[in-house]
């Protein structure tokens, strides 16, 4: 027997909508676009709510609705409206090789401003970006972070390591750019 409308609405309000500031948030980092994220959140609340009686009492409503919201994205703007950049791996794999190792700073890393963070987690391919915004950002485990992107935790795991590194590498590149850092080490 399904529940009445006014008491599921009710549970879905208590449950669901004190999140509603990280779902927006996840959403804007994900479509770089303020209305874009105002309709991928309502998006995810009314998929939500109309599938709530498949939400457990109990579990992380965040990490549920995240999940949603992901899967909306990838479905309804990495497809339809972007193509996704791609990198292919033998090209990935040499960046990898060829990132130096963070630079030695009296042991404190130099203080980005958000834009030099965003503007360097943009760059990033869109599996990374994925990983890192769920993971190091809304801080969901590996574990639901795999369920979020339908991926084994070890995919995970692995996917996270290599964005940390790009991350840290364009950051660096960034900063020497700047003058902020010496020259680069000679990685031949």
């Amino acid at each position: 027997m399904s529940e009445p409308t006014a008491e599921k609405r009710e549970r879905f309000e208590k449950t669901a909508l004190p999140f509603l500031s990280a779902v927006h948030s996840a959403a804007r980092r994900l479509t770089r676009n303020t209305e874009d994220a105002r309709e991928l959140a309502q998006e995810t609340f009314l998929r939500a709510f109309r599938a709530f009686e498949s939400f457990r009492p109990g579990t992380n409503c965040k990490a549920w609705l995240l999940t949603i919201l992901y899967s909306i994205f990838v479905n309804r703007y990495h497809k339809a409206k972007r193509t996704p950049r791609t990198v292919p791996l033998d090209e990935l794999e040499e960046r990898l090789a060829a990132a130096p190792e963070p630079a030695e700073s009296g042991g404190r890393p130099p203080a980005w401003s958000d834009a030099e963070v965003e503007a360097a987690f943009g760059r990033l391919p869109e599996g990374f970006q994925a990983i890192v915004l769920l993971v190091d950002v809304e801080e969901l485990t590996y574990e639901e972070a795999a369920v979020a992107l339908s991926v084994p935790v070890g995919t995970v795991r692995s996917r996270l390591f290599r964005a940390r590194k790009l991350l840290a590498a364009a950051l660096e590149d960034h900063a020497r750019r700047a003058g902020y850092l010496g020259r680069p080490r000679d990685h031949r």
